[in-house]
């Protein structure tokens, strides 16, 4: 990650998910983002999770690994899906609206880390530092952003509720050598 946001970008990127979760649980369309009158930082490609909560329990959350879009994007199109496509919950409706909190991450670039085996990943793990992804081949991955270590602080539940997440065996990770990355974000809400 380059440099971390400034104030105003963080409030500038949270007005946006705003924007685009109410016009999107609404059925509005979202007018067309004019990147020239955003900072060059929001205009440059880059990744974020937008995590939605409501009276503190998790109503949506949905993002992207790498980046392919400008960030000021990514967020918006990240914010309408949370609150309209994560298929965990039933999508936003407009009575909700004024009770969500939104929550910004925005990722580092995922780096491969190296481990011999189960223990010697769980020294490698830095909880509450960084995310992880599980990866056991292209189609088939999941990740927990560094904020879940939070509510799973112990790095082998860590491990087995990300296997669980994933759809495999919840210790399947102690026997089998997944492909494991990591990233930081920065985080940010309203």
């Amino acid at each position: 990650m380059q440099e971390k946001l400034t104030l105003e970008e963080q409030k500038i990127l949270l007005r946006l998910a705003r924007e685009s979760i109410e016009r999107a649980v609404k059925g509005e369309e979202l007018p067309p983002l004019d990147l020239s009158a955003l900072p060059s930082s929001l205009c440059e490609e880059g990744s974020s999770f937008v995590t939605l909560t409501s009276h503190g329990k998790l109503r949506g959350c949905i993002g992207s690994l790498e980046p392919y879009e400008p960030l000021a994007e990514d967020v918006r199109e990240h914010a309408a899906g949370a609150a309209l496509k994560d298929p965990r919950f039933p999508p936003v409706v407009e009575d909700e609206l004024n009770g969500l909190q939104i929550e910004v991450s925005r990722l580092t670039r995922p780096v491969p880390l190296d481990y011999r085996d189960a223990n010697d990943l769980l020294t490698k793990l830095r909880p509450h530092v960084d995310g992880v992804i599980l990866r056991d081949d292209p189609y088939r991955r999941a990740t927990f952003l560094p904020q879940v270590w939070e509510k799973i602080p112990n790095p082998a539940e860590f491990m087995d509720n990300l296997c669980y997440k994933m759809g495999v065996e919840q210790n399947l990770w102690r026997r089998k050598h997944f492909d494991v990355l990591t990233y930081q974000v920065e985080e940010f809400h309203e």
